[in-house]
């Protein structure tokens, strides 16, 4: 983005910290595998799945696939079709406001470097099971969008889209952006399809919640995933400190011992909200923190798809 984009914008652009996230190509393959083992890989699972017949065996196609009764009987290799009456693209949606940008000294990278992993094992995985993956963005003005696609060719496009994120705006001080964004993937994402929305979930728009909590009808799969660096999770700060937030501009001087169990009860209660919302509507929250294991945390939102499909 040029000087003059970025003075028009009126903001700064804060390159991600990615830390021991880095390269997230390999460390996206890495937690795809892990996430593989001992798991049974179908994507094509619940209702809305028919037979739709065999065809002839070509190189490339998935071997699970293959019908072993036809090579008994006709000594060739067949593959089984599936037919779906829902469309079955997964949607990634990762807000690049100013905030995710954060990483304290206890954390392996920024908050939107793990969400950016997250995001790029869970292609990996649709991707490995013939699932189209698109990404669309909250904040971060002028990133691309990658529409949705197959094949090795989207993982390289949307792993590279996530590299040269970088993260700006204001979300709490723009009520539309976030509205706008929800609107802009919620038209993409069909029925069926699985919506997944990284986000620290802070200092957002009021209206934020109800807008996101919607696309949980129509028959979507929406899973909003809350990114939270430790420090903020567990105010992990000692004695008299100068907070200053990266939206807004707001400047606290505060105790951490002494306010640390009313902000843990304040958060606690942010948390509740935004689930009792989303569960109203279908949807799902989960709740990760950038210290995580990354492999455990894909596997919760994979469970979250799956109990929102069922």
């Amino acid at each position: 983005m040029s000087a003059q984009v970025k003075q028009r914008l009126g903001q700064q652009l804060l390159p991600i910290d990615w830390g021991a996230i880095s390269p997230l190509r390999l460390r996206a393959q890495i937690v795809a595998e892990g996430v593989y083992a001992g798991m049974h890989r179908s994507v094509r699972r619940g209702p809305g799945v028919e037979f739709g017949g065999q065809r002839p065996y070509v190189p490339g196609d998935d071997l699970r696939f293959l019908d072993r009764r036809s090579l008994l009987r006709h000594d060739r290799l067949m593959v089984r079709e599936f037919e779906t009456d829902t469309e079955r693209s997964v949607w990634l949606c990762l807000d690049a406001s100013a905030s995710m940008a954060y990483r304290s000294p206890e954390a392996p990278g920024a908050k939107l470097a793990y969400a950016a992993l997250l995001a790029a094992a869970l292609a990996r995985i649709a991707l490995a099971g013939q699932d189209p993956v698109g990404l669309s963005w909250l904040g971060g003005p002028g990133l691309p969008l990658v529409s949705r696609g197959f094949g090795t060719g989207t993982f390289e496009r949307l792993v590279g889209t996530l590299e040269s994120a970088a993260a700006a705006g204001d979300l709490a001080g723009d009520p539309e952006t976030v509205g706008r964004a929800v609107r802009l993937v919620g038209r993409r994402a069909g029925r069926g399809s699985a919506l997944l929305i990284f986000s620290d979930l802070l200092d957002l728009p009021e209206e934020s919640r109800r807008a996101m909590a919607v696309l949980g009808s129509g028959r979507r799969a929406l899973v909003v995933v809350q990114v939270l660096d430790p420090r903020e999770r567990d105010l992990s700060f000692r004695g008299k400190v100068r907070l200053r937030a990266m939206e807004g501009g707001n400047v606290v001087v505060t105790d951490a011992d002494a306010v640390r169990k009313a902000y843990l009860q304040r958060l606690d209660a942010h948390v509740t909200e935004w689930r009792r919302a989303l569960e109203g509507e279908g949807g799902r929250l989960v709740v990760a923190c950038t210290t995580d294991d990354p492999v455990s945390v894909v596997r919760k939102l994979l469970q979250a798809i799956a109990e929102v499909r069922r």
